[in-house]
């Protein structure tokens, strides 16, 4: 059974690492750290039953991605949330996940105090960044990581990139003139525009004659 391999697989890699003296013991342990008291601090575990929960941990790449993008590019609670902000504190919806059903949404209300320290918990301090490159994307080494990367895949720099002929042909172009148009805003019905029409440009003339 799976729960056996795993059970006996982990206690030999922990037995392993006691014997190499990779383990400390703090507090209440310290006399486990003797190599026979750790051998019978681990015999009950042998005939324990030990229970294995595994399954796949995610729904797929899409699934990852949308997991990480609610740490990565969103603030610590959406305005959707806030309910009502008064003299008697902040109120705003929340998950129970240890609810179930239709009482897993509830209403949470904390003093402003409160909620501004919940907050600010999820905000870094300075020098910490939220995201963050390794392997051939770390920051200190991509450049050099990329290029020898192409240069043992045979691909050019500009292989795979659109070139500026392309990018210019996909930007629209004025009916009249040909020339290249530049989006300022676009529009939805009914709203209403953010910018108003560019009157024509003044040229100051000076006679000398």
């Amino acid at each position: 059974m799976l729960s056996r391999l795993f059970r006996r697989l982990f206690l030999e890699r922990l037995l392993a690492a006691h014997q190499a003296g990779r383990l400390k013991f703090f507090g209440d342990h310290p006399a486990i750290a003797d190599p026979q008291a750790f051998v019978a601090y681990l015999a009950p575990l042998r005939r324990a039953g030990w229970v294995v929960y595994a399954k796949r941990p995610f729904g797929g790449p899409q699934a990852v991605l949308a997991y990480l993008s609610r740490h990565t590019h969103r603030v610590a609670i959406a305005n959707s949330r806030l309910i009502a902000c008064d003299r008697a504190g902040v109120s705003f919806r929340l998950k129970d996940y240890r609810a179930e059903g239709q009482h897993r949404q509830k209403v949470l209300t904390l003093s402003t105090a409160e909620f501004i320290r919940r907050f600010l918990i999820h905000v870094l301090p300075s020098g910490f960044h939220r995201i963050r490159h390794y392997g051939l994307l770390a920051s200190g080494t991509r450049a050099d990581n990329v290029a020898r990367a192409r240069e043992l895949l045979a691909v050019s720099k500009s292989e795979g990139q659109p070139t500026a002929d392309a990018v210019d042909a996909c930007k629209p172009k004025c009916p009249c003139c040909g020339g290249r148009m530049i989006i300022i805003e676009v529009l939805e019905r009914g709203a209403t525009p953010r910018h108003g029409p560019t009157g024509p440009t003044i040229v100051s003339r000076l006679d000398t004659s």
